[in-house]
């Protein structure tokens, strides 16, 4: 699938959701990188499928 063309309109409204979803959803600092935090989300998963 190509990538379309956003108009800048659409890419205020697209930040301003992200941004109103992250005051929503404060993510916490826990200390750990962000592939530290996908390797955990990763092994959770397998772990569901077994």
């Amino acid at each position: 699938m190509m990538a379309q063309k956003l108009s800048k309109e659409q890419k205020k409204a697209m930040i301003q959701k992200a941004e109103e979803d992250r005051a929503k959803n404060p993510k916490k600092k826990d200390g750990k990188s962000g592939f530290e935090t996908i390797d955990a989300e990763a092994e959770k998963l397998q772990n569901e499928d077994k």
